[in-house]
């Protein structure tokens, strides 16, 4: 059944939001803490594993790097362009909204749009997501997906511990993200070789470190706002395509 895999992930998402918020109402502040500093420690280390995988080479003459100058240009050009949109805000705009229109439950506003955006966020980038989402809508097979559920349900937990409800926010972001590049496979696919897809992961692994600093509480890096640099690949490599002599 195509879409299963996107299907399995909302489920186990909404699962571990749902036990997250169980043991929310009996965990003191001070173990929220401690497991939202533990969650950052790992999207440390999942987004550094991710970007270094791509970026480094290593054979018999050493160790070197490679697309240095297309992450650096992503990066940059996405950011100009992201801050241009404000797509931050409207992300949170529209956490704010979906609030309005919920039993609040005594939840605090700032922390639902917090969990909604990071969760979305976390959820979202990385190969996996896409990976398994092509995998899916184009030969049926959802045991990517299948295995990014079980990750992602127990992020579930946590964040949901950590935040609050807004956790199941995500769950639309999810299904429209995952459940679009799923139907839309077909159609895709030919334009996403593997080198296309490892850029794009390798982006969307440095945003997730930058998701561990804020989940730290040190100064907020507006990671919504950095998102059109995941697709900027697609244009750099075209362009490359087109004129073999550019430097990336």
């Amino acid at each position: 059944m195509i879409g299963l895999g996107t299907i399995v992930n909302c489920g186990t998402i909404a699962l571990g939001a749902t036990l997250g918020l169980l043991l929310k109402g009996g965990l003191p502040a001070r173990f929220e803490k401690i497991i939202l500093s533990a969650l950052s420690l790992c999207a440390f280390f999942i987004g550094l594993g991710g970007a270094l995988s791509q970026i480094l080479v290593i054979d018999s003459s050493g160790i070197s790097t490679q697309y240095t100058l297309l992450i650096v240009l992503c990066m940059a050009l996405g950011a100009i362009i992201g801050e241009a949109l404000d797509i931050e805000r409207r992300l949170e705009g529209l956490g704010e909204w979906f609030k309005r229109r919920l039993p609040s439950g005594g939840a605090n506003s700032s922390s639902f749009v917090e969990a909604f955006v990071t969760a979305s966020l976390l959820f979202c980038v990385g190969a996996m997501s896409i990976v398994g989402s092509l995998e899916d809508g184009l030969n049926g097979n959802p045991s990517v997906l299948f295995a990014k559920s079980v990750m992602d349900g127990v992020a579930a937990v946590v964040f949901a511990a950590s935040l609050g409800a807004g956790v199941y926010l995500s769950i639309l972001t999810v299904l429209l993200y995952q459940g679009g590049i799923t139907l839309l496979a077909g159609l895709i696919r030919p334009y996403l070789s593997d080198l296309l897809i490892s850029q794009m992961s390798c982006i969307g692994s440095i945003l997730i470190f930058a998701i561990g600093f804020n989940l730290l509480d040190s100064k907020k890096i507006k990671v919504g706002n950095l998102l059109p640099a995941m697709f900027l690949p697609i244009l750099f490599l075209w362009l490359k395509g087109l004129f073999p002599w550019l430097p990336w």
